[in-house]
């Protein structure tokens, strides 16, 4: 196999979802190197924005740096023109970054999910800077299992409750099909009301016990 193509397989679980007030992100905390798990605990759900999240799926490093610049540039951008930047401005910012590294790229897909004036949105940004909106995405090597759940139970106009559930039935079932995803989640809650809220330890334990 190509050894690009190689470098490219990356092992993750990430998942972002519109509902009817907002939108929920997940996120795995599995790294690997091959069949070996890295990391139990790593973070792949990030806030870059007071409304805006982004989930990263590739190199660690690659990915906490571009989590970094991100939540620097949109700060800047944010406090230069004193308002909050929209989702789509923040993926184009997004695929711009990644677009100007083609002879040295990031290794990286990513998810920037979030809400403004037009509602909540997800886009799926590729390694060259290619983005695309949907409703619901999911990336990383546990994908394919993520979609099939999606694909079953996403319903437009879902209640909060509704589609934390459907995003946590999503990343359990790429724990239990996919060896590079698991060892627990990261779930976010995103509306304009009350911005981007991590859920707790014991708000996770009772979510995953009601499904």
């Amino acid at each position: 196999m190509d050894s690009t193509l190689e470098t490219m397989k990356t092992g993750t679980s990430t998942v972002g979802i519109c509902y009817k007030d907002g939108v929920i992100v997940g996120a795995d905390h599995r790294a690997t190197m091959g069949h070996f798990i890295a990391n139990k605990n790593v973070q792949k759900l990030f806030a870059i924005s007071n409304k805006i999240a982004l989930t990263t799926a590739g190199l660690v490093g690659d990915a906490q740096v571009l989590a970094r610049v991100l939540a620097a540039e949109i700060a800047l951008f944010e406090m230069k023109r004193d308002t909050e930047i929209s989702v789509e401005a923040a993926s184009t910012l997004t695929a711009n970054i990644l677009s100007g590294r083609r002879y040295s790229p990031y290794w990286v897909q990513l998810l920037i999910a979030g809400v403004d004036a037009s509602g909540g949105s997800v886009y799926s940004i590729d390694s060259a800077g290619g983005s695309i909106p949907d409703t619901y995405c999911a990336t990383g090597s546990g994908s394919p299992y993520m979609y099939g759940v999606l694909e079953d139970q996403y319903k437009e106009g879902m209640t909060r409750n509704e589609a934390l559930k459907v995003t946590a039935r999503a990343l359990l079932a790429s724990s239990q099909r996919d060896s590079a995803s698991g060892n627990g989640m990261d779930l976010s809650v995103i509306t304009m009301k009350d911005g981007f809220k991590l859920l707790t330890l014991a708000e996770k334990e009772a979510l995953l016990k009601s499904i």
